[in-house]
């Protein structure tokens, strides 16, 4: 029966009327949202997209944006735009790296430019995603500034969702419906049973924040590997001439060993000799947040369900050694946009039919994946290895293609 039959009451009296039906609604138009609804608005499909912020917003998040991320957006129809934000100083170009090992040996390496000559960025994420969800606006999405509470089922399927508007809760109805509402995603623990949701060793805890009084190298970001934060790592990623990113994260398991804190963590970072001496008034920070993050290295998680696929970092599509979730987020968004065009064509947007993108997902990132997360557990288990791997690929420029192909 239809949770919809007679109207559906919010539990404080109101009652929600059925809109008409998208063929797809998107819930979360950050980067693997609005791509998924940009790439299948440019299909001609009817895409509802739904956020409970308007945009821009910030988001917390290390703000490096790989060239590969970049070329995605480019083939989307985003150059324009992309080069606006440039010379709108809101995308920080990036030329190179600097990473220290655990034994403090340091390493400089340039990166190569994308495939069709693409730069990489830093881009605060109220800049990055409001490219890519203006893009999906002028591509024929619809976009509703709304909460979604949780999917609408109807025999087991999903048939729309339940959201929040203006204070009232509507049903919105569609063919499918697209989770890329994050980490903490509504849809995906509505469909996902909690024991088959991540467990702590495939999780991470991070904290950002940003420095204005920190003398800077211009264009290169910055990765600090040292031993008490391993398997994890700190970070300084340039967003400007005065201004960084700045923040460390590591594997939550390990970190609720540690029992300690994140922002004392952080002070500790700064009051390193190696970070003090580039302080220039002694290290004043804002907008401090912390964030959880969802690895994707663990086995058999379920990311179709009979009319719902999960995308971005709701499907925990998040790089195990980086914590970078941005470029596997935008692949997730094309990859979902084209098996739901293909299901819609077939009138079959069944499990069966939707695992298709389960399949192409394991295919275009799962080795990747694997191997980021053996990386991990050797720089958490052995950092002399670590030591002199940085060393061998720092020789051969390795580390740079290493790393940021990860973020």
């Amino acid at each position: 029966m239809s949770r919809l039959a007679g109207g559906y009451p919010d539990g404080r009296g109101a009652v929600m009327d059925a809109a008409r039906e998208h063929e797809v609604i998107v819930v979360g138009a950050g980067p693997a949202g609005a791509t998924t609804a940009t790439a299948l608005a440019r299909q001609g499909r009817d895409v509802l997209l739904l956020d409970r912020h308007t945009f821009p917003r910030d988001k917390i998040c290390g703000d490096a944006i790989s060239a590969g991320a970049v070329h995605i957006m480019r083939e989307l129809g985003m150059a324009d735009k992309i080069a606006a934000a440039e010379a709108r100083g809101e995308f920080h170009r990036l030329d190179g790296m600097r990473l220290v090992s655990p034994s403090g040996h340091l390493i400089r390496a340039e990166f190569r430019r994308g495939v069709a000559g693409e730069d990489s960025y830093v881009a605060p994420r109220r800049y990055f995603d409001a490219v890519i969800h203006k893009q999906a606006v002028e591509c024929g999405a619809q976009f509703v500034q709304a909460e979604v509470k949780e999917p609408l089922l109807e025999d087991g399927r999903v048939v729309g969702v339940l959201a929040r508007q203006n204070g009232e809760v509507k049903a919105y109805r569609s063919r499918v419906v697209v989770g890329a509402d994050g980490v903490t995603s509504t849809i995906m623990r509505h469909l996902r049973p909690e024991p088959a949701q991540h467990v702590d060793r495939h999780r991470a805890v991070a904290l950002r924040a940003y420095i204005e009084d920190l003398e800077l190298y211009p264009h290169e970001i910055e990765f600090f590997l040292y031993d008490e934060i391993l398997p994890g790592y700190a970070w300084i990623f340039p967003a400007g001439d005065h201004v960084a990113n700045i923040g460390l994260g590591m594997r939550l398991d390990v970190f609720r060993g540690l029992k300690k804190n994140l922002k004392q963590m952080l002070r500790d970072f700064l009051d390193m000799p190696a970070i003090r001496e580039r302080l220039t008034r002694g290290g004043v920070v804002r907008d401090v947040a912390s964030w959880q993050l969802n690895f994707g290295s663990q086995k058999r998680l379920q990311h179709a369900y009979d009319g719902a696929l999960l995308v971005g970092d709701a499907a925990g599509f998040i790089d195990p050694l980086t914590g970078g979730g941005i470029y596997n987020g935008l692949v997730s968004g094309v990859l979902a946009a084209d098996v739901i065009d293909g299901a819609l064509r077939a009138g079959d947007v069944s499990r069966e039919r939707l695992r298709a993108y389960e399949r192409r997902c394991n295919e275009k990132m799962w080795s990747t994946m694997r191997k980021s997360y053996l990386y991990q557990r050797i720089l958490m288990n052995y950092p002399s290895v670590v030591d002199a791997g940085i060393r061998y690929l720092g020789r051969h420029n390795g580390v740079a293609k290493t790393f940021l192909s990860k973020l």
